[in-house]
């Protein structure tokens, strides 16, 4: 079984550095790959303020930062927030209306594809054409679910050329549709998956009691409040670092304890930009633009306790979940020269 995993593995990995759009050198592929893999996105937080001793978010850099791997040159693709949640599960690089936030939502004018498969023209809901990685989950028989904090009604978003009622919170629903990226994608929300997959995160503890309930990928967005985007908070909270380390503190470890994770899990905390113009390292493929801030990864298959200072970006993280399924890359995430997680993350 091991073996055959390994050539599994292999195989992948040395027909995908055939393709045209390659994604060039990684660390060396390893047997042990996660089936589960989470992903928490916070808000608008560079490295500098999260990962230090003084570090208002002490359950993320203190308690959790020990059982991890710290991505100490992981960085955002852009600003604002809706590019870089996009390019996690599109690999699409920002357009005119996404770097706006898309306070409306625009339908893309399409004027053709570009290299690396990257839509061409703007607008905020890509047509049906475009990919998504939960496309190519479902296609290969995996699993997927968005988890979004105050939805309330699963798959929600604006009707066509419409304004974005959920742009800012409101008293009783902190929910933003710019932190939900799968209502950006057509070939999504004319799918009855939608409704049944993209809900809100009250599902999550239900679905993490079993191995079987729990999906191979699980993409959390907690509310404006607990993801630290708003301080103060609309409920009169004390938001930003505070109320985002509070959130993890209570729901971190449920996901830890949940059979999926134990049996073969991999969390990702991230953020989804850094706050402010942060200087870029132009050597990140896709670009950086969104500035430096970090990831903890963690997983009964990886280094804890550990911090790899190889250079990685939102793509990456797609790469590497696609890497995890056997998928082929979307977009950036076929960037010659991106790095995928590999040796220096996972331990066996």
């Amino acid at each position: 079984m091991r073996a055959a995993l390994i050539n599994r593995w292999l195989v992948v990995a040395a027909l995908t550095g055939l393709t045209a759009c390659g994604a060039g050198p990684s660390p060396s592929p390893t047997a042990a790959r996660p089936g589960h893999v989470f992903v928490v996105n916070l808000e608008n937080k560079s490295f500098r303020d999260v990962w230090n001793d003084q570090s208002d978010a002490k359950y993320l850099s203190q308690t959790l930062r020990p059982q991890g791997v710290l991505l100490s040159r992981y960085y955002a693709i852009g600003h604002a927030s809706l590019p870089n949640y996009i390019a996690q599960i599109s690999g699409q690089r920002p357009n005119a209306a996404t770097k706006g936030d898309c306070p409306g939502y625009e339908p893309f004018d399409s004027s053709g594809t570009a290299p690396l498969g990257q839509a061409k023209g703007r607008g905020c809901v890509y047509p049906e054409s475009v990919q998504t990685v939960a496309g190519q989950l479902s296609a290969a028989g995996k699993t997927w679910k968005g988890y979004m904090e105050d939805m309330g009604t699963p798959c929600l978003h604006p009707e066509p050329g419409a304004p974005d009622s959920n742009h800012a919170a409101q008293e009783g629903s902190q929910y933003a549709t710019r932190h939900n990226p799968f209502v950006y994608f057509a070939a999504i929300t004319s799918s009855p998956e939608c409704q049944a997959n993209d809900v809100d995160f009250s599902n999550l503890a239900t679905d993490l009691e079993a191995v079987a309930t729990t999906p191979n990928l699980s993409y959390i967005s907690p509310n404006l409040c607990n993801d630290g985007h708003d301080n103060p908070c609309v409920d009169g909270r004390e938001g930003g670092l505070v109320s985002a380390d509070a959130w993890l503190r209570e729901h971190v470890p449920e996901i830890l304890a949940s059979p999926a994770y134990k049996q073969d899990g991999m969390l990702v905390i991230t953020f989804d930009e850094a706050e402010g113009k942060e200087r870029a390292d132009a050597a990140v493929p896709g670009g950086a633009a969104g500035g430096r801030i970090g990831a903890l990864v963690l997983s009964p298959l990886a280094r804890a306790g550990t911090t790899s200072d190889r250079l990685y970006s939102h793509y990456s993280l797609l790469a590497s979940i696609e890497d995890t399924f056997g998928l082929p890359y979307l977009g950036y995430a076929a960037a010659p020269g991106l790095n995928r997680f590999g040796s220096d993350v996972f331990s066996r």
